[in-house]
């Protein structure tokens, strides 16, 4: 693997995370109007989220019963995600690559976005 390669394959892994975060957004908000669309907003006071979409587990499951604020909320984890699918990415391409330098630079930037993302949640 050469580093045009490496670039190619990181560049597609980012425009379809991209295109598929903001179908899965898209199509979560297209739900959600067509189930709320005559309701009136209460700016009044404030309501919390669903205590089931406080998870990752509890969004995916919520999503698949089809709930459309989960769904919505899927996109945006799959948007969030992506940064570190990216590094991983490029981690195992630095590996098939034989550099240990970046690759050892990518294994501890992976570790840093994991830990930052579990220790926020």
């Amino acid at each position: 693997m050469d580093d045009r390669r490496l670039e190619t394959i990181i560049g597609q892994l980012l425009r379809a995370g991209v295109l598929l975060a903001a179908a899965t957004v898209f199509a979560g908000g297209v739900l959600y109007l067509a189930r709320h669309h005559a309701e009136t907003a209460n700016y009044q006071t404030f309501v919390a989220g669903a205590a089931n979409t406080r998870s990752v587990s509890g969004i995916v499951l919520a999503a698949v019963h089809g709930k459309s604020e989960a769904i919505i909320e899927l996109g945006l984890l799959a948007l969030i995600l992506l940064p570190v699918a990216r590094v991983a990415v490029a981690g195992v391409g630095f590996l098939l690559e034989r550099d240990r330098l970046y690759a050892t630079v990518s294994l501890i930037v992976l570790c840093i976005l994991v830990f930052s993302l579990v220790i926020a949640g």
